[in-house]
């Protein structure tokens, strides 16, 4: 009988650690576009600290001046954590630049590949996490 839950508790551990492992590298090539450079200056509006990634909502005007929300995605919470980012690094109010790509699907409002800087210029979060860059074409 213990025999069998050690083989059952190993398998369920390696189908967890694969199932893993093959999601949590993607490139950012299948959602962003390389030809759609964006470059906008607005207010931190909402931090989404999450698994797979992060997402930081950035409000700015459009070409109108209406007001617009960017979803701007950073890497995994781990990854970026390890590179000095905090939950609180970034507030709800913070103005900011963003440098990035625009998604490929022209509805999305998401950003990838991106480089956050804030008011006094310090760099938050630079291009994409490792394991997650846009492959050279």
């Amino acid at each position: 009988m213990t025999r069998r839950i050690a083989i059952a508790l190993a398998a369920i551990a390696a189908c967890v650690a694969f199932s893993s492992a093959a999601s949590a590298h993607h490139s950012t090539a299948a959602e962003f576009d390389k030809a759609k450079p964006i470059t906008f200056t607005g207010t931190v509006k909402k931090i989404q600290w999450m698994n797979p990634h992060i997402y930081t909502l950035i409000e700015t005007k459009d070409a109108d001046g209406k007001p617009v929300t960017y979803r701007v995605e950073g890497g995994p919470p781990n990854a970026l954590y390890r590179q000095g980012w905090r939950m609180d690094t970034l507030h709800v109010g913070d103005t900011v630049t963003v440098t990035g790509h625009r998604a490929k699907n022209e509805q999305s409002l998401n950003v990838g590949d991106a480089t956050i800087k804030t008011a006094d210029g310090k760099r938050v979060f630079s291009g994409p996490a490792p394991g997650h860059e846009t492959p050279q074409s």
